[in-house]
């Protein structure tokens, strides 16, 4: 058909124009939705294989660090069990006829590690100030069957510390085993103590050990030898109220740790042992600042506690059989388990409640320092019904001269 400009043609050719661009419109628009529509699939089709790759590739590396960890733990467990299978089943080394040297050793801890070694079948040397105290512990020593002498020197002293070395090589030809245990307590705030405090606690608690220790090292390691020294949770958290104590014992944590890392492999076996709280009957012999009667209350009390405390002969026996055994660190009582575990998760945390404590203890500064024996005077029967485990140990392990009879240490 022709379109013509007649009537109506005009009218004709601008509908069909207008049905054109109509028409063109819709075109663009449906290829439009159609070219949407394709690169909406498109994409949709490329995420879900995208999201289909991570998962895959989420799963594989779950698997993957599932079997590595798995795999450290069970390496872990294994260790673990293998050494715990290797202590079970390392036997204590033999030391009949061997001789060993126990500082601190005329009371408390020291007279029974002395005691638990002598049993072992050792020769064993203790080493005390007091000449008195050496003699009543040697006769209860020798009460038992042991082989033991008294050798009075003060640790403190440079000059004191050389000649007992001097005289363990002339007279008895050498240790075998040697037993740090010597130390000092004095509590209270830090502003009732004085510098001589500090000086006094390192030079028992540092200085003698270090001097005996680098003394008798070389004999030590001919003899494949021993070298135990008592420490104190004191010396990996600093306490309230027992500052010079806990700077001497942290130096001599660090020293035996040092020790122990750098005569590896040497012959020479060093084992840092780590007490809490024992009721060796301590409190009596030591000395309280600034209130000397609430000092000791709360000192007494908590050394007293079944909860917080340790029977001493037990840790006598685990000190030594753990020494014997190749044991390297002990850590004695779950209170200082815990506290040692907390410091090294937590020390903010530790240092923050270490303050809530010195908070709540006494805070007078102006008292004249006494001996527990002295404070306890001012006390009354309650706290004496709370010590009383404590104050039977003070009778027990030497602590009290003249309260105790020959061979009653261990005994009721």
């Amino acid at each position: 058909m022709r379109w013509t400009d007649g009537p109506g043609g005009g009218h004709t050719t601008a509908a069909a124009a207008a049905r054109r661009k109509a028409w063109g419109a819709a075109g663009r628009k449906a290829r439009g939705a159609v070219r949407k529509k394709a690169g909406n699939a498109v994409r949709n089709a490329a995420g879900t294989a995208s999201r289909e790759a991570a998962w895959n590739a989420g799963r594989a590396a779950t698997r993957t660090g599932i079997r590595r960890g798995a795999a450290v733990a069970a390496g872990a467990a294994a260790v673990a069990a293998g050494e715990a299978a290797r202590r079970r089943m390392r036997r204590p080394a033999d030391i009949t006829g061997r001789t060993a040297l126990v500082t601190g050793g005329s009371r408390g801890l020291g007279l029974l590690i002395a005691r638990e070694l002598g049993r072992c079948g050792a020769r064993v040397l203790i080493v005390g100030r007091d000449e008195d105290a050496l003699d009543a512990a040697v006769a209860d020593l020798r009460g038992e069957g042991i082989d033991a002498s008294g050798l009075a020197c003060d640790l403190a002293l440079e000059s004191d510390t050389a000649a007992l070395s001097a005289r363990v090589y002339s007279e008895y030809g050498g240790v075998d085993i040697l037993v740090n245990n010597a130390g000092v307590i004095r509590v209270g705030p830090a502003a009732a103590m004085s510098e001589d405090d500090f000086a006094q606690a390192a030079a028992t608690m540092f200085w003698g050990p270090f001097r005996l220790t680098r003394a008798l090292l070389p004999e030590l390691r001919e003899r494949g030898g021993h070298v135990v020294t008592v420490t104190s949770i004191g010396g990996r958290v600093s306490v309230p109220h027992l500052l010079p104590y806990s700077c001497a014992k942290f130096a001599e944590v660090a020293f035996s740790r040092g020790l122990d890392a750098e005569t590896a492999g040497s012959g020479v076996h060093v084992t840092t042992v780590v007490p809490g709280l024992m009721r060796t009957g301590s409190h009596v012999g030591a000395e309280f600042a600034g209130a000397p009667g609430s000092e000791y209350a709360w000192f007494a009390t908590a050394a007293s506690l079944h909860l917080l405390s340790m029977d001493a002969e037990r840790a006598a026996r685990t000190i030594v059989r753990g020494a014997l055994s190749g044991r390297r660190h002990l850590v004695l009582t779950p209170a200082a388990r815990a506290a040692v575990i907390a410091d090294g998760l937590s020390p903010g945390l530790v240092q923050a409640a270490m303050r809530v404590t010195a908070r709540l203890l006494p805070h007078d500064e102006s008292g004249t320092a006494r001996t527990g024996g002295r404070a306890r005077d001012r006390t009354g029967a309650l706290l004496d019904t709370l010590t009383r485990l404590n104050d039977r140990a003070a009778r027990r392990f030497n602590q009290i001269p003249g309260e105790r009879g020959h061979g009653a240490v261990g005994e009721e």
